[in-house]
């Protein structure tokens, strides 16, 4: 994979809003002068690109500009890191315009940038992914950056600030406490903190032993799922076929998969369905383990556990799940098609090398 470089103070960052156009409302300002106001705290320089503050109509019907904005990111120079500035549901419209233009795949493969965001932008990961380049399932703006309390959740600052080193190798611990998702994001709720909850399960290991290696790939399931069937969307999957994007049953050999829900829970129904498909798809036949996220609010938690540990145990895929990444808070970063480990028995993962190509 071609690795990015990693940020330094002083960098220009883009932040690009390649979905949902929710951070141009107005209803969002307090938000937008919380994130900069972060941003600027590590030392970053954040752009906007432009359109990314245009607003939820105008996006949802141009999504040739949200693509416009992704490309003007990689074409500045001065811009080391792009920032998603939250999911949505149907980023798979920029993706013509992104792979029918040469100069941009041309751009992605000789100057790979940092690029997070996590959710829907699933596919824009599986996109830079097709392209070899290695892309971030991490923070984003609204989420992280723009959180509503005094400060940044400390698991997740931390984990944002691993943009700024290139470690030889890196574990993903579990957080000591996680956080309800907030039911207000209003201004009335600026220096709110979140209810918390003591970790009491950490990592929990469904089926497996001893270590297991392999290359990370995946993200939110039912991103996953529709990119396989469109069944929410018909036309994602006649893009996705026409460029190929969808992983195939041989792309998965020798990766460990990564998946979480999403904010909309889905049902154990539904998540069976998920997994039915994976199966279907030979997915499970060439992956060497499974990595879950936690559940937001911890929503089906048990649930989830006795579906894929059927799945696991049947197929022989060693499975750890309540991993601190995707749509539960806080999270991690999660890096695509970079080497990793799972220790089952001591329940450790590890990043096993550097992200970044300096």
């Amino acid at each position: 994979m071609n690795k990015p470089r990693k940020l330094q103070k002083g960098d220009y960052v883009a932040v690009v809003s390649l979905s949902y156009g929710i951070l141009g409302e107005s209803m969002c300002k307090h938000q937008l002068d919380k994130g900069i106001e972060r941003l600027k705290s590590f030392g970053l320089q954040p752009l906007f690109m432009t359109n990314s503050l245009k607003g939820e109509e105008f996006l949802s019907h141009h999504p040739e500009e949200r693509a416009n904005d992704l490309k003007q990111a990689f074409y500045d120079d001065r811009i080391k890191g792009i920032i998603c500035a939250i999911g949505g549901d149907d980023t798979f419209r920029l993706l013509p315009y992104l792979m029918e233009d040469k100069r941009f795949i041309e751009q992605v493969k000789e100057n790979p940038k940092l690029f997070t965001g996590f959710s829907d932008t699933t596919n824009n990961h599986l996109m830079f992914y097709k392209l070899g380049m290695s892309s971030f399932y991490g923070p984003n703006f609204l989420s992280d950056l723009a959180e509503l309390d005094d400060e940044m959740l400390p698991y997740t600052k931390q984990a944002f600030e691993t943009f700024f080193s290139n470690e030889p190798s890196r574990k993903i611990e579990s957080s000591k406490i996680w956080y309800m998702e907030r039911s207000d994001f209003s201004a009335v709720s600026l220096g709110t903190k979140r209810e918390f909850k003591t970790e009491e399960l950490g990592y929990q290991v469904l089926y497996g032993s001893g270590i297991v290696k392999g290359r990370l790939l995946g993200g939110c399931i039912e991103s996953l799922y529709d990119g396989y069937t469109g069944e929410r969307y018909p036309e994602q999957k006649v893009i996705y076929d026409k460029y190929q994007l969808m992983p195939s049953s041989l792309d998965w050999n020798g990766k460990i998969m990564f998946f979480e829900t999403s904010e909309e829970t889905p049902s154990p129904k539904f998540f069976r369905e998920y997994l039915l498909e994976f199966e279907r798809q030979g997915i499970f036949n060439n992956v060497v383990a499974i990595m879950v996220g936690k559940p937001q609010n911890g929503i089906y938690f048990e649930e989830y556990n006795e579906i894929l540990k059927s799945f696991s145990m049947k197929n022989q895929i060693p499975t750890i799940v309540n991993v601190n990444f995707g749509h539960a808070y806080p999270r991690n970063v999660i890096p695509y098609g970079i080497s990793a480990s799972i220790d089952f028995d001591s329940k450790i993962i590890t990043i096993e090398e550097p992200v970044f190509k300096d």
